[in-house]
């Protein structure tokens, strides 16, 4: 009875002695598997589309986000930018009302703040250069002001924000735990504003963003 008892525990021993051993090199697989979560930090170039309030293509813009492979095509994550586009109207007299009239250049500015959740997915994972397709969703702050004379006139909403994206992302590196990312994108958001000359309901915008990812 004891010898079958001993024989149990080495049997069970050994049994899972075989099982560390064959879990060490998959736990440190994983331990020296590359990070699931990533960081990007773009310069932005913006085009405003079907509206002239300012319609001056403008490299006064950021994007902000961050990531986490939820597998190795697909990531998921939050972001935000912002932008600023300008444009310079020469003096001319506008009808504000049947009785009112206003004789003035213009110096525009419309600024926008979008921010919520990104997706993408990544093709061509073993490779350092690898193309994906995304969409962010969300909302997005604006505000446009017509700055005139000595005074200005401005009006702010809030919307829905969606834009999809195409990009690369380009590690030169043998590690892939940096690289540089370059992207296309257009967007549309729902907000409506009021200006000096007319009603804005909706803004559509292309560009693209070149930067850099960790």
């Amino acid at each position: 009875m004891k010898t079958t008892y001993t024989k149990n525990i080495l049997r069970t021993l050994v049994l899972a002695g075989c099982m560390l051993l064959a879990f060490h090199p998959q736990a440190q697989a994983q331990y020296t598997s590359p990070r699931k979560v990533h960081f990007t930090v773009d310069w932005q170039m913006n085009a405003p589309l079907s509206t002239n309030f300012a319609d001056k293509i403008s490299g006064w813009g950021m994007n902000f986000e961050g990531a986490y492979d939820v597998t190795p095509h697909f990531s998921a994550g939050a972001f935000v930018s912002f932008h600023t586009n300008h444009r310079y109207v020469d003096r001319q007299t506008i009808s504000l009302s049947p009785t009112e009239s206003l004789t003035t250049d213009q110096q525009r500015s419309a600024f926008q703040i979008p921010f919520g959740i990104t997706t993408a997915y990544t093709f061509c994972t073993d490779s350092h250069i690898r193309p994906y397709a995304g969409v962010k969703l969300g909302t997005m702050f604006a505000r446009n002001t017509t700055y005139f004379g000595t005074g200005g006139l401005y009006d702010k909403a809030w919307g829905f924000y969606v834009s999809p994206e195409i990009g690369l992302k380009i590690y030169p590196n043998k590690q892939k735990n940096w690289g540089f990312h370059v992207a296309g994108y257009y967007s549309y958001a729902t907000n409506r504003t009021k200006t000096l000359t007319e009603d804005i309901d909706g803004q559509n915008n292309a560009g693209f963003r070149l930067g850099i990812l960790f």
